[in-house]
């Protein structure tokens, strides 16, 4: 859906990182019952039907990932011009496959399918590269009032938040360009 609002409609996507739950250990944790039980109530139909909407699977995971690792390995992957082709297989080992993306193994099979270097990639976001750059953009995020994700910020003023279907993002665009007209 990104890759075709990209082509239809000339805008720019960056991915930015945001923690849901800073607290998480670097192990995760469990889901909290209440979202467990949300989730019993059919509160992800919608995804999963959006998911296989787009030709892709949608799993959901049981657990919390702690994913500082990960959004250091990102920026990486944006450096090195390989950030959507990165961004697209976390995303799959996540809501397909199911993987815990704190662990090297995971982001490193990641770095491989998106050819980057696999070594490197853990070499650098280990020396701690990126650590300060992600808390920034985190911290960023805080104050602009993001409190989920996905949040899609259009011109560092207005939000699209949650999984929305195409239509809802082609809307917010043509009301975004009546209000700069």
């Amino acid at each position: 859906m990104v890759d075709q609002l990209k082509v239809e409609h000339n805008v720019a996507v960056e991915w930015r990182p945001f923690y849901l739950r800073p607290d998480t250990p670097p192990e995760g944790m469990d889901l909290p019952d209440y979202i467990l039980r949300a989730r019993a109530n059919g509160s992800e139909e919608r995804l999963k039907s959006m998911a296989a909407m787009h030709g892709m699977e949608f799993n959901s995971t049981k657990r919390i990932y702690n994913t500082r690792l990960a959004h250091e390995a990102t920026e990486y992957a944006r450096e090195h011009g390989k950030l959507n082709e990165f961004h697209k297989v976390v995303f799959r080992q996540v809501y397909a496959d199911g993987q815990d993306i704190s662990r090297w193994d995971v982001l490193r099979t990641a770095a491989e399918v998106a050819s980057l270097d696999a070594e490197d990639l853990q070499k650098v976001v280990e020396s701690g590269k990126y650590t300060a750059k992600v808390a920034e953009q985190v911290q960023w995020a805080y104050q602009i009032g993001v409190t989920g994700v996905p949040t899609y910020v259009i011109n560092d003023r207005y939000a699209v938040v949650g999984a929305q279907p195409y239509d809802v993002f082609k809307d917010a665009l043509a009301q975004i360009s009546k209000l700069s007209s």
